[in-house]
């Protein structure tokens, strides 16, 4: 039996759930206020070290004049452009070699070791060699984004990709189905979810690579505010760069969040 949406229960149901979420996002708003107010207190009473943490009106007053000189803009625009990159080319890449090895089960246990050993390897420490290999600026930078997402990425579809259902595989099988079919009536269609999801968790990684490689090489982005900033000790610099950071993940991270929402709303 069908419940039908135009139910009072079922409304009841769905104001709940919408209730529900406004609290969680008060608690969250109060939390973070609650925990800006606690360090601007702190600051100005000198119990924290401003040189040391700053605080956070004196982040806003520089955020203002970064703003209006332009600076902040141009830093965040290159930071993006490269993430946004990283994040497209690793994540399209890692799929297209996972997707190669659900295809050859022979391919697949030949890279495994190989996979294995790469994903241990600690990138961000091979991040300079990268940077030599793929020259300095952009280029180097994106190398490193991608080098960081890319293993994961391989990993991590085709674990979604070989554990589908067997009898359903088994099912197209017996009515004559090739591999092809298999992989887009039924692999992928069945992993878009988990997709997206590994495209959020390679969103982190791609800010990882492009930071990284901007404290190393770059004259522009967000990674070079915080290391020029580190450099000269001016943490009102650092502090803003980390927020500005923090803001443009979680932006990119909601984008992904609306993206699933309209796929899941049309299933």
């Amino acid at each position: 039996m069908r419940l039908s949406k135009d139910t009072d229960g079922y409304i009841k149901y769905l104001k709940n759930i919408k209730n529900e979420k406004r609290k969680v996002l008060v608690y969250q708003l109060l939390l973070l206020v609650g925990f800006i107010i606690l360090w601007e207190i702190l600051a100005n009473l000198k119990l924290i070290n401003t040189f040391l943490f700053s605080k956070p009106s004196n982040i806003y007053h520089l955020f203002v004049t970064y703003i209006q000189n332009g600076e902040l803009l141009r830093h965040v625009g290159v930071s993006v452009y490269e993430t946004i990159l990283g994040l497209v080319i690793g994540t399209v890449l890692g799929i297209l070699i996972a997707i190669a090895l659900w295809w050859s089960e022979k391919l697949s246990k030949i890279l495994d070791p190989f996979l294995v050993v790469l994903n241990a390897l600690p990138k961000t420490a091979l991040a300079p060699i990268i940077i030599v290999w793929a020259g300095a600026g952009i280029s180097g930078i994106v190398v490193t984004a991608v080098t960081i997402s890319v293993v994961v990425t391989i990993l991590s579809a085709y674990n979604y990709f070989a554990n589908v259902d067997e009898e359903k595989v088994k099912m197209l099988k017996s009515f004559g189905a090739k591999k092809s079919q298999i992989l887009f009536k039924l692999i992928i269609p069945s992993n878009i979810g988990n997709l997206i999801n590994l495209t959020k968790i390679n969103i982190g990684m791609a800010w990882v690579g492009v930071i990284v490689g901007e404290f190393l090489v770059s004259r522009y982005g967000i990674g070079y505010l915080i290391v020029y900033g580190s450099q000269v000790f001016k943490l009102d610099l650092v502090m803003m760069g980390v927020l500005v950071l923090a803001f443009c993940a979680w932006v990119m991270y909601e984008i992904l969040n609306i993206i699933e929402k309209i796929y899941n709303s049309k299933r």
